[in-house]
């Protein structure tokens, strides 16, 4: 379990290719301080287990799953990553309830300059559109964000095509959001609450 709390903006220093999975090299000495095999780190908001850990960086495996739903499989030497550590029981909630399961990837689609900070708009997945709320709660890339802003694409479609975050000073410097381009691909995580309320409701419906 994390909180979209970003601790360290680490590097992928290898990428091991397999024929559905990928075995990734990271760069990171603060989140691996205390790691150990079996221990879990969120990579640009993706749970990955620990493999090995030494000398600031550790070693993960990618499965195929989570290589369709996520940006990982883009990644490659050199690239910044978002890291953060499991939360601990006695820590403090900072952001909100993240599982680290990636649900699908957005696409940066605008960035505009709003006094300090910056807006940025994200497409959003039909199939996950519908769990995403203004003022709610979104992951992105492992960064916990309240969401500012809903719309539909210009051309036509479902309410939610788009969603809309303001990023803080401290966001844009200490994360790998300060630095994505327009059409950047970003790893999306909704609410899980939503999706639990939704399944709760089907259930019902279909006893009824």
């Amino acid at each position: 379990m994390f909180t979209g709390i970003v601790e360290e903006l680490g590097e992928i220093v290898a990428v091991e290719e397999g024929s559905d999975s990928s075995r990734l090299t990271v760069r990171g000495p603060l989140v691996t301080a205390d790691a150990s095999r079996g221990g879990s780190i969120a990579v640009n908001g993706a749970c990955l287990t620990v493999t090995e850990a030494a000398n600031g960086q550790f070693r993960a495996d990618v499965m195929g799953e989570t290589l369709a739903r996520s940006g990982l499989g883009s990644l490659a030497p050199g690239s910044r990553v978002n890291l953060e550590r499991p939360v601990r029981a006695q820590d403090r909630l900072g952001g909100h309830i993240v599982q680290g399961h990636v649900d699908g990837t957005g696409a940066i689609i605008e960035r505009r300059p709003a006094g300090d900070w910056e807006v940025v708009r994200i497409s959003v997945p039909s199939e996950l559109a519908r769990y995403v709320v203004e003022k709610g709660s979104v992951t992105v890339d492992g960064v916990s964000l309240t969401v500012s802003g809903l719309g539909r694409k210009d051309t036509g479609g479902a309410e939610g095509d788009w969603l809309e975050v303001s990023l803080i000073p401290e966001t844009l410097s200490r994360t790998t959001l300060g630095r994505a381009p327009v059409g950047a691909v970003v790893n999306l995580e909704v609410d899980m609450i939503a999706k639990y309320v939704e399944r709760l409701l089907a259930a019902a419906g279909r006893l009824a």
